[in-house]
């Protein structure tokens, strides 16, 4: 299941929301990178970001063609 990477108060993240929806991605799981030293760390700048389960990730700003193709691996 995917996971997109996100933070509290973040625009840019709700925009990702409406934008996996528009992709008709069904479910995915929420990685909230707040009071985490080293998510924030790693992503605090980056949020929000779209992660396959290989691991691969698609950093904002992506829309609902893109989801869709990154999610199908390509």
């Amino acid at each position: 299941m995917p996971v997109l990477i996100q933070k509290d108060d973040c625009e840019l993240c709700d925009r990702a929301w409406d934008v996996l929806a528009a992709a008709g991605v069904p479910d995915f799981d929420s990685l909230w990178i707040d009071g985490d030293p080293g998510l924030e760390a790693a992503y605090g700048e980056r949020v929000p970001v779209l992660r396959r389960d290989d691991g691969a990730e698609l950093g904002w700003p992506f829309g609902a063609g893109e989801v869709r193709d990154f999610l199908k691996g390509e």
